[in-house]
């Protein structure tokens, strides 16, 4: 049963991206049952049990409404975060890189160092100062230090905490 709840969440986004009810298939419809999880268990066994599929496309299309309202709220805010950063960065960084930079925190908000170096396309020396001013200011924080050969980890948290709903 388990594994035909997950068959099922992963094909209706694919199905909605088909028939052109969204855009592309990230869809993430899970968030709603997972917080529902006794009505959704509930009403998938009634389908079954009384052939109640009224009430189970109302469950459904209800779990749609609230999760397109959902991804809605989190790209604006993703945006209202992405044009912050386009005024706060240029000052901090003084860079003529600074769009690239921008662009890849928000493309890659959890990157290696050597990453951030080679994507910006800075040197090693710049990459390390545009590194340790975003870290000093509080826009990326190091995850995991440099050990041996293997770069130190970053992440740019705002931006986690608005695509994870915090």
């Amino acid at each position: 049963m388990v594994r035909l709840q997950l068959v099922g969440r992963m094909i209706m986004p694919l199905f909605m991206w088909q028939v052109g009810l969204i855009h592309r298939p990230i869809f993430y419809i899970s968030a709603y049952f997972d917080a529902r999880r006794d009505e959704y268990l509930d009403r998938l066994f009634a389908v079954s049990r009384d052939d109640d599929w009224t009430g189970w496309c109302a469950f459904f299309l209800e779990a749609v409404r609230v999760q397109a309202e959902d991804n809605l709220a989190r790209a604006t805010s993703i945006m209202r975060l992405y044009e912050e950063m386009k005024v706060r960065l240029p000052e901090l960084t003084r860079s003529p890189q600074v769009i690239g930079v921008l662009d890849f925190i928000f493309q890659s908000p959890v990157f290696s160092k050597s990453d951030f170096v080679r994507r910006v396309g800075v040197s090693e020396s710049a990459g390390r100062r545009l590194l340790r001013v975003l870290s000093d200011d509080g826009i990326v924080g190091e995850v995991e230090a440099a050990a041996g050969t293997r770069p130190g980890i970053y992440a740019f948290d705002d931006l986690l905490d608005v695509a994870g709903g915090e």
